[in-house]
């Protein structure tokens, strides 16, 4: 998936996503400060698989990043731009990071994931995303949910289409990481809601 510090496009204030969502073993549960140290660990541990394609995977990620990412959780939370969540285990072990992000548009929320190393194979990051998926396509005005990654990211790909989500689009991107193949997918899950006429 991309995560980039890019403009966000829109607001969700007046229904927001549940702070604690379950996923099969795991949950879901909104950013707090008490999981920097954590997050910054996992992130030290996962580098050789996040840097290829997350630009802020950075040799010296430390504490204070991850304390001002949380912070940064916080404030767009608020404002109702993005909403990110902690993924834990059963243990209350940090598996990962995940994401709703308002950034595309009215209509549209976008996933944005990373799972930390020792976690992979397991079937975590898709349970999670699907989880939100389902989450996400119950608040009122949401259509679509949308992934975007870079088409040389087998690994987000695989994830995107275990969970349904069908590839709408390939565009040219900038290159952010250097794993970056300058392509960018964009892949859609839709709401099964009929819609609604304009007179309703």
């Amino acid at each position: 998936m991309r995560l980039r510090d890019s403009p966000f496009g829109s607001k969700l204030s007046d229904v927001q996503p549940p702070e604690i969502i379950k996923a099969d073993e795991l949950v879901l549960q909104r950013w707090e400060m008490r999981w920097a140290e954590e997050g910054a660990a996992a992130v030290r541990e996962s580098l050789p698989e996040l840097q290829p394609f997350l630009p802020w995977a950075r040799d010296e990620y430390d504490v204070e990043d991850a304390r001002d990412y949380v912070k940064r959780s916080t404030d767009g939370w608020d404002k109702g731009e993005e909403f990110n969540y902690a993924i834990l285990n059963s243990d209350g072990d940090l598996v990962g990071s995940i994401g709703l992000m308002t950034r595309m548009g009215p209509g549209v929320l976008e996933i944005g994931y990373w799972l930390r190393t020792v976690y992979t194979g397991r079937g975590y990051m898709t349970a999670a995303v699907e989880a939100l998926t389902r989450v996400a396509l119950t608040l009122p005005g949401i259509e679509r949910v949308a992934i975007r990654h870079d088409a040389a990211n087998v690994r987000s790909a695989a994830v995107a289409e275990r969970a349904g989500f069908a590839e709408v689009e390939r565009r040219k991107a900038e290159t952010e990481a250097a794993g970056d193949s300058r392509t960018e997918v964009v892949r859609e899950r839709r709401s099964e809601r009929p819609a609604r006429h304009t007179s309703e």
